[in-house]
């Protein structure tokens, strides 16, 4: 099929069509959006944050040291599932469960070797993580993870060394109420060290040519507002800018907009099952560059973005937003 190219320059849009591409007109007439799909959790815990619906608050606070004699089993430990990291205006990124819960370790607990110093009533405030069923987060070590087998026997998650705990009063995704609590319970980073905000490393700058350079493949993280999102192998959030166009495959993002906001360069394939597969390609742009697309979608990463978890490119202008595993804009603000 022929595709007639226009002869002058001077347009801003700049259209780029892939040769041998299976992107092409589609007859799904479904909306570009998508409503967030991994943040039903944290609603669900808005509308109703009792502990029996999986929130992990009502008992009181334990706060202080280490737990008492009688190691109960931990029947009600649950295992973390995948992990993400989540963004905190207080001590940056913070290790968090599958459904947005932020995860903690104890001073008088040990990394080498793992132990856990905390059972008794202290394990009914701060309940254990459970190992097993873990996936690591986008940009983390999975070597990090491990396990360690408790005094009632059941086995514990560690990241770091350190064993993994929820604290029963935080009552939805997001919740940090457990940071520094008796001065010795603090927030995991995705190393098993304390969280602590500027430890974090910066995002890499982009590539010569205003590429963001590939580092490893693209997977999904959780976001407690924005639900299941696409992030890159740093785990720093991965965009659409609306005024593209899927056919013929179109990236309106030229000039100071590509110094804003790097393409993602081209990647095998996904790290996650669950990304769309339909169109995974590479764009050739005219400016040289290549730039991986979901679903025949451009896609980028923002530069005011400076840690994974952060998601200010969210909304900006209207016209950015973050991208669903099955590639659509996520426009939830």
């Amino acid at each position: 099929m022929g595709i007639k190219r226009g002869t002058t320059l001077a347009a801003a849009a700049i259209v780029v069509v892939l040769a041998a591409t299976a992107c092409g007109p589609t007859d799904d007439k479904a909306a570009d959006t998508t409503k967030p799909v991994g943040a039903a959790a944290a609603a669900q815990n808005d509308k109703a944050p009792a502990a029996a619906d999986g929130a992990y608050g009502s008992d009181g606070g334990y706060g202080a040291a280490g737990g008492g004699s009688g190691a109960a089993p931990a029947t009600d430990a649950k295992p973390a599932g995948q992990l993400a990291m989540a963004s905190n205006d207080k001590v940056g990124p913070v290790l968090t469960d599958s459904a947005g819960f932020t995860l903690y370790r104890f001073d008088k607990d040990t990394a080498k070797p793992p132990k856990s110093n905390c059972d008794g009533d202290c394990e009914k405030t701060w309940p254990v993580v459970a190992a097993g069923d873990v996936t690591a987060a986008a940009g983390m070590d999975p070597a990090l993870l491990g396990e360690v087998v408790r005094t009632d026997g059941s086995k514990q998650l560690t990241v770091g060394g350190w064993p993994a705990y929820r604290y029963s009063k935080d009552t939805k995704a997001g919740d940090l109420n457990g940071q520094g609590v008796g001065g010795v319970w603090f927030a995991l980073a995705a190393d098993g060290k304390k969280a602590a905000k500027g430890e974090a490393a910066e995002a890499a700058p982009p590539a010569a040519g205003g590429a963001a350079e590939a580092d490893g493949k693209l997977s999904v993280a959780k976001d407690p507002k924005l639900g299941d999102h696409i992030v890159d192998g740093k785990g720093m959030t991965v965009y659409r800018f609306k005024p593209d166009t899927q056919w013929p495959m179109t990236s309106k993002c030229v000039g100071d907009c590509v110094a804003k906001w790097p393409v993602v360069a081209p990647l095998e394939k996904a790290k996650d099952k669950g990304i769309v597969e339909k169109n995974y390609t590479v764009l050739n742009r005219p400016d040289g560059q290549k730039q991986q697309s979901v679903d025949c979608w451009p896609v980028y990463t923002f530069t005011g973005d400076k840690k994974p978890g952060d998601v200010n490119g969210q909304g900006v202008g209207g016209t950015w937003y973050a991208v669903s595993p099955e590639g659509k804009l996520i426009t939830v603000q």
